[in-house]
């Protein structure tokens, strides 16, 4: 059983009723006010007499229902009300509530649109035009309704607005009493003014005590008390207080809510533009929907100045240019944290940005957490929901408060997570190359093709994208674009997630040319691909001489030199196809003997640097076949000189023997 907090609905009442009359907005006298709202100015009462209990008892025969606790409270105190919230302008009293019984039309045109699988919540939408009393008595086209058929343990029945030009459902409020408070918050949003410009100021009793419920809000949240100060400022913000929007949207990005988060009054503040601006415009790059016009109403108030640098940045945040670089030991920090992102290991990066977060400084007194490394490149994939709250609770800005615990890491230790299901369960096959002693940039030297360096860090979509852009293909050839980075102490890998079809005995490992002066692991995996029978290749090479290796394909294993214990393939393949833990186990031994891992984190969701390599395959023998496709827009050539008519791109290039 709820607990029915009492409610002074007189001393409510009164109070809106004096901050109406004082309302800029409406001053005695104004231009279309009747009489009777001029005469309930000047009495500071948009209530009328209250309903005696006689009259309510009378209402309730009429109707043929008990009415609800909270609205019989009201009428005992005003029977009616007028200007309730900015659209209705006479709420009924106890004569004029009635039954709608569809007198709109509307149940037929909601019953219509509703789905098969409607919730009960859709179906309630549908059915209160029949059977909700209607409480609207003078409107601009808003409905107010009570529903007798939606009723808590309380006696409370639901209250639900709509109106046909708010392009939404209905809004269901939790009783007569929650209506009549968000009609009260309604009012303010709309009695406060949208510039400083020549417009009287809306200050009373309730935005001075909202406004200093933001103050207490903003130093929780610099204490580490987000969850609180989220409440306040969202309670804040239904009031209209300047301040509470853009306070409570940067806790919202942080938590990895982008949705309407638009750093309102804030953004446009040159002092905190540097922090507000990138993440905003990273939204916007990432809406590929969206104009970017749209930018001009996100930050409008905001002078030319900075609309250019906001277009400035947005263009380096879609080339991927743009950088977090602050100033101060927390600056430091930040750079520190980009070099370990940049080569795959996120953890690090992660603890290195946190454990400085008391070093960081706010811009300005609403500034409350650092949000521009968000649209970083490299720093940006940290963000997790968990990393988020840790951040927004972790003490800054000089405010003291308790130490959250460290969030777990995102990367598992070693290779297994391969042998994992990935979203959408697209990645079938993968290969890696491990080089013992060697920094990650120096792997283009070892693997590349000539001439080949690393690319600026991009997410390995791209990288391969970029890779099927380059317009001549041939099936003896195979050129991997792989990212580079960190696997561990002293090693550094190689990683392709999307390999071309396991070319069998015309392999060429590139352990040998990778392992000069040092050691260095292959691992290719396929014992889940969908493209032909299940594989697996390891290969082992020291100071450019192949120690050992071995091929598991079509149920037969070819293997080489001195295989240890811990990697014999006869422990692991049986029948890979029946037992699914082949590939896990085999992966397992692989992390643990060279003590190496992979970055899932970066590989999955970072960007990376990547390099274009050698051939795995070797060139063709006598009597093979192979094909050569050299894709033109409009056209495909083929080897033998022939084409392929009417093509439009590598979608429609047909490859043929040669």
């Amino acid at each position: 059983m709820t607990q029915n907090t009492a409610f002074d609905w007189r001393r409510f009442l009164l109070r809106w009723s004096g901050e109406w009359a004082d309302s800029p907005h409406g001053e005695t006298g104004e231009a279309g006010e009747t009489d009777e709202e001029s005469a309930a100015r000047r009495a500071r009462w948009l209530g009328f007499p209250a309903a005696s209990e006689e009259r309510i008892a009378a209402m309730e025969r009429r109707l043929g229902r008990r009415m609800p606790p909270s609205y019989r409270e009201f009428l005992a105190v005003s029977d009616g009300w007028r200007h309730a919230g900015g659209f209705v302008s006479l709420l009924a009293g106890t004569e004029q509530a009635c039954w709608h019984d569809n007198d709109s039309g509307l149940a037929e045109d909601f019953e219509e649109y509703l789905p098969e699988d409607a919730t009960p919540e859709e179906r309630r939408e549908a059915e209160i035009w029949r059977s909700g009393l209607q409480l609207d008595v003078e409107s601009d086209a808003l409905y107010v309704l009570m529903d007798p058929e939606d009723v808590d343990e309380d006696g409370e029945w639901a209250v639900y607005t709509w109106a046909g030009w708010h392009a939404a459902p209905p809004t269901r409020h939790a009783n007569f009493r929650e209506f009549m408070r968000e009609m009260h918050r309604e009012f303010h949003r709309l009695r406060v003014p949208t510039t400083d410009e020549g417009q009287p100021e809306f200050v009373n009793d309730t935005t001075r005590e909202t406004d200093a419920l933001v103050e207490e809000a903003r130093l929780d949240a610099l204490r580490g008390d987000w969850e609180k100060a989220v409440r306040a400022l969202d309670e804040a913000k239904a009031y209209g207080r300047p301040r509470a929007e853009g306070l409570g949207d940067q806790i919202r990005r942080l938590l990895g809510r982008t949705h309407m988060v638009y750093f309102r009054g804030l953004a446009t503040d040159p002092r905190y533009a540097p922090e507000l601006l990138p993440p905003l415009v990273g939204e916007l790059a990432a809406q590929s929907y969206r104009d970017d016009s749209t930018l001009e109403y996100d930050l409008r108030g905001g002078d030319e100045e900075l609309l250019s640098r906001a277009y400035a940045t947005l263009e380096q945040v879609r080339n991927g240019t743009y950088r977090y670089a602050p100033d101060g030991p927390f600056g430091e920090a930040v750079e520190r944290a980009r070099e370990s992102a940049r080569w795959g290991d996120t953890d690090e990066a992660w603890r290195t940005l946190i454990g400085a977060l008391p070093l960081w400084e706010p811009l300005g007194p609403d500034h409350l957490a650092p949000l521009a490394w968000v649209a970083d490149p490299l720093l940006g994939p940290l963000l997790t929901p968990e990393r988020g709250r840790e951040l927004l609770s972790t003490p800054r800005g000089g405010q003291r408060g308790a130490v959250p615990s460290p969030v777990d890491g995102t990367d598992p230790d070693g290779l297994a997570w391969l042998a994992e299901p990935d979203p959408g369960n697209q990645r079938t096959s993968y290969r890696f190359v491990l080089v013992e002693g060697v920094r990650p940039e120096d792997l283009p030297g070892r693997l590349g093709e000539e001439g080949a360096a690393l690319k600026e860090p991009m997410t390995l979509w791209d990288a391969y994208r970029a890779r099927d852009d380059k317009g001549e293909f041939s099936s003896y050839e195979d050129k991997a674009v792989m990212a580079v980075g960190r696997a561990g102490p002293g090693w550094s890998f190689a990683f392709d997630g999307e390999p071309a079809p396991f070319p069998g005995q015309r392999l060429v490992s590139p352990a040998g040319a990778a392992s000069g002066g040092t050691r260095a692991v292959v691992v290719w995996g396929g014992l889940r691909t969908w493209r032909g029978k299940p594989f697996f290749h390891l290969s082992v090479a020291q100071d450019g001489i192949e120690d050992y290796t071995f091929t598991y394909e079509e149920g037969e294993i070819r293997a080489s030199g001195a295989i240890p214990e811990s990697l014999r393939p006869g422990r692991f393949f049986g029948d890979p196809e029946k037992d699914p833990g082949a590939e896990r186990a085999l992966l397992e031994a692989v992390g643990a003997e060279f003590g190496v891992r992979l970055p899932r984190h970066a590989l999955t969701h970072g960007r990376m640097h990547t390099f274009t390599t050698r051939s795995w395959t070797r060139p063709p023998g006598d009597g093979e076949m192979y094909s050569v496709v050299t894709l033109k827009w409009g056209s495909a050539f083929v080897a033998d000189g022939s084409t392929v008519a009417g093509s439009a791109g590598p979608e429609d290039a047909r490859p043929v023997g040669g």
